[in-house]
């Protein structure tokens, strides 16, 4: 087997901590082909659909890749900017502000990029142009604060199988979640409550988090306790009762069981538990994105007002807000400890050392 190497390493590059930001992805374009060439890496991921893959294969390929691009490339085409992916803009406007926020905590070592686990920025690309430039250390942040096998497990499967092809590894760190993290709540709180006091309160505070099959929860996925302790705790700096806020689950697919209560079930009902007017967050999602912007601020939107509800308000994710900026900085400096600062020895007299050790340059 060839390891990839840094052939082109010189003695003189500064050595620098690198954080790397990822996020699930998006396809190129809302267009039938790029959906199609989406769907086929995201659907196919093992911790995505946990099935045989012999009879997967036939399903993707037979039925599921031929139907179901057509369909999503129109509710993308809704959601689309003339700039792109909201997902994407989201993600790189968070990238470039916590690269400046780390920056003036610590200095210039930092150097922060972010990828996606699914179509581009691609990790593996990432990863080169950042060992490229020099990284030795590495803190991954999946921007996923609730830990599941299907989307955090995914991450690290799709590093460590960049790594297994490296000659030269850098140091690892890797952010499991944050669901719980106190900076994290209090940015949350800090965004539902600027939204009450612009908009006032509803009857009830809707937390829906993405699902995912519940023989997941069963089999040892930690995901569905971290949700429900996330809103726990929410409810906590929100100070609310346990009639005032609800946690339930959207964006199922396929036929079998999965989290519940469902989110889109549940807002067809409230109007006749007499629930006349809603407000839905969704902390599991660190950036807008089709599943938010579309789904839960169109799709259910129309099923609670259909059902009866009078007043329906979807509060957008933190995105690149100041205080889910300041939250993640404040996670990723936690996690930086131990490698600040960083050496500071000039570049020059790394290399002068080197060369009158024997090396080419």
């Amino acid at each position: 087997m060839h390891y990839q190497g840094l052939p082109d390493f010189r003695h003189e590059t500064s050595e620098r901590i690198g954080v790397l930001i990822t996020n699930l992805g998006t396809p190129d374009a809302p267009e039938r082909g790029p959906l199609r060439r989406y769907l086929k890496q995201f659907l196919w991921d093992p911790r995505v659909v946990e099935v045989s893959r012999p009879l997967w294969a036939l399903i993707l390929h037979g039925i599921i890749l031929n139907t179901r691009p057509a369909r999503s490339a129109e509710a993308y085409r809704s959601v689309w900017t003339e700039e792109g992916s909201p997902l994407l803009l989201h993600t790189r406007d968070q990238a470039e502000a916590l690269q400046a926020s780390l920056t003036a905590r610590y200095g210039h070592g930092i150097d922060l990029r972010f990828a996606m686990r699914y179509g581009s920025p691609s990790i593996p690309d990432t990863l080169q142009a950042m060992l490229d430039g020099g990284i030795r250390k590495l803190l991954v942040l999946p921007l996923y604060p609730q830990y599941s096998g299907a989307t955090t497990g995914s991450t690290f499967d799709a590093l460590a199988a960049d790594f297994t092809r490296r000659r030269w590894l850098p140091e690892l760190r890797f952010v499991a979640s944050y669901h719980d993290h106190p900076a994290y709540i209090d940015a949350l709180a800090s965004s539902i409550r600027q939204h009450w006091e612009s908009h006032g309160r509803a009857d009830r505070l809707v937390l829906s988090y993405h699902g995912e099959p519940e023989r997941y929860l069963h089999a040892g996925d930690p995901y569905h306790c971290h949700c429900h302790k996330t809103s726990r705790l929410l409810a906590e700096a929100l100070d609310l009762g346990d009639d005032d806020y609800l946690t339930c689950f959207q964006s199922r697919f396929g036929r079998e069981t999965w989290l519940q209560p469902y989110t889109d079930e549940t807002l067809k009902s409230l109007p006749g538990q007499g629930v006349r007017s809603v407000q839905v967050v969704c902390p599991g999602f660190s950036a807008d994105c089709l599943e938010t912007l579309e789904e839960i601020g169109v799709e259910n939107r129309d099923y609670f007002l259909e059902a009866g509800g009078e007043r329906y308000e979807f509060i957008p994710c933190l995105n690149a807000t100041e205080g889910h900026i300041e939250a993640l900085a404040t996670i990723l400096g936690e996690q930086l400890q131990g490698w600040l600062p960083l050496d500071g020895e000039a570049p020059e007299a790394t290399r002068e050392r080197a060369l009158r050790a024997g090396a080419k340059q």
